[in-house]
């Protein structure tokens, strides 16, 4: 949520709660050097796959793929608005005008006139080029992973089922995806269906089934005093003061406000980390230097802690910010064992939708660093804690279920384990789930088809995930 003004010189004031309550906020993010190459962008951060698929487990012999299901949050994108440029553009205004820009601050003004021009472009909030690329190039590589299935649904006039939140960002994903699809192989146009928006699975967190979760995020009071509690303390106006004091006078920074040093800062952070996701449009700018890596690690920690709080594990013992993705979890598993019941002739499902989406999926899954919430008087930080914006919904950020069908062996259990009575013939399913393009496991209350394995037998997760 943006941070007024007013609501930031309230958080000042709230750094003696955070001493009074647990010692300095200094220790909330582990400190490190200014150091080059260091990048700080949590969930604002461009797409990369996280595994090369030659080191992918080899499927287990006799199986083939049959389907594949995706939910993909939008790709790169432009900023929702030009507020914080505007919020940067008008300090750097006044300050120009009294004299008193630093020589670096003098280059600040350029860059961020030439980021708000390409967003500007581009249109506030919508896909960016690298965006396009990201969602034609996922496509790409999940189509190289699974030869033999495309295959198999142009071979069988399987059509490929695609769903959307509506938003123009996810529309534009899914379209820029599936064309990546089609040109790596023409036989797919026709049977690609066109996106269908569903809101209520790819949009939830703002559907009116979800008044509670709303009402959570907006007047939850221990919500509230926790993000206070972290905005508050010291490290804030401290790394605020550091920005600041790189490109103006001395004189002007003493004149500002520890509320305005502050708002100053966390708007060129917004504007820091967004800029990579403009990179075709605007490839000259280059807002790192304007904020040290130090300075960059503790706001993408306020940053990060929000989106924990709002959307993530959140608060020990609540629910509520994840609850609402059941509805996505239970659409996986309907299709996959709609697919292995002969019920669907689907040769794969593509979803695109939000982090807000994707963030609670996580929680669900028990994905890395989507396990630990956080108790009230030890709250969430980079230390306690391995939940990081970055790692959890980056930009195009996608989970994909395989599934693979494969003879089931007489005399051994869905495990494939020795039964000691004869089990009964016919197909077996096995789900893989890669998390960003990286093989990954389940839950740990899911046992895999063997110690290390990333294959699961589909019976396997229905028993885990309470569906039998």
């Amino acid at each position: 949520m943006k941070r007024t003004l007013s609501s930031m010189a309230a958080l000042i004031l709230a750094a003696t709660a955070v001493t009074a309550a647990g010692g300095s906020a200094a220790a909330h993010a582990p400190a490190r050097a200014d150091g080059a190459g260091e990048h700080f962008y949590t969930t604002k951060t461009t797409y990369a796959p996280q595994q090369d698929a030659r080191r992918y487990e080899p499927v287990p012999a006799s199986f083939t793929p049959v389907f594949t299901e995706s939910v993909s949050r939008h790709g790169s994108r432009a900023m929702s608005d030009s507020e914080d440029g505007d919020a940067v553009l008008a300090v750097l205004r006044d300050a120009e005008g009294k004299g008193a820009l630093t020589r670096l601050g003098a280059r600040l003004g350029p860059q961020v006139e030439s980021l708000l021009a390409a967003a500007s472009s581009v249109g506030y909030g919508e896909l960016s080029g690298r965006g396009a690329q990201e969602q034609r190039q996922t496509a790409r590589r999940m189509e190289q992973r699974l030869p033999s299935l495309f295959r198999a649904i142009v071979a069988g006039q399987e059509p490929v089922e695609v769903k959307t939140s509506g938003v123009n960002r996810a529309t534009a994903s899914a379209n820029a995806f599936t064309g990546g699809l089609t040109a790596a192989d023409p036989k797919l146009a026709d049977l690609v269906q066109a996106p269908v928006t569903d809101k209520d699975l790819l949009y939830f967190h703002k559907q009116p089934q979800n008044a509670a979760y709303q009402e959570y995020v907006e007047n939850d009071p221990d919500l509230a005093a926790v993000l206070a509690r972290i905005d508050g303390a010291p490290d804030t106006a401290r790394n605020a003061k550091e920005v600041v004091s790189r490109l103006f006078s001395s004189g002007y920074v003493t004149a500002m406000t520890a509320e305005d040093r502050v708002a100053f800062a966390r708007s060129l952070y917004e504007l820091y980390a967004a800029a990579p996701d403009l990179g075709v449009e605007a490839p000259d700018v280059d807002l790192d230097v304007f904020v040290p890596a130090r300075n960059a690690q503790w706001f993408s920690y306020l940053d990060d802690a929000e989106e924990f709080y709002e959307k993530g594990p959140s608060i020990s013992g609540r629910t509520i910010t994840y609850d609402m993705a059941n509805v996505l979890l239970d659409d996986l598993f309907d299709q996959v064992e709609a697919k292995a019941g002969g019920t669907s002739a689907k040769g794969a499902v593509l979803r695109f939708t939000h982090a807000e989406e994707i963030m609670p999926l996580a929680v669900l899954l028990g994905l890395p660093g989507s396990t630990e919430s956080a108790d009230l008087d030890a709250p969430y930080t980079y230390e306690n804690n391995a939940w990081r914006g970055a790692q959890v919904a980056p930009m195009a950020a996608n989970v994909q279920w395989d599934l693979f069908a494969g003879p089931r062996r007489a005399g051994k259990d869905a495990k494939g384990q020795k039964s000691g009575k004869k089990a009964p013939s016919g197909t077996r399913y096995l789900v893989r789930m890669l998390y960003n393009e990286k093989e990954t496991a389940f839950k740990a209350s899911c046992e895999p088809i063997a110690r290390g394995s990333h294959f699961y037998d589909l019976d396997e997760l229905r028993n885990c995930f309470g569906r039998s």
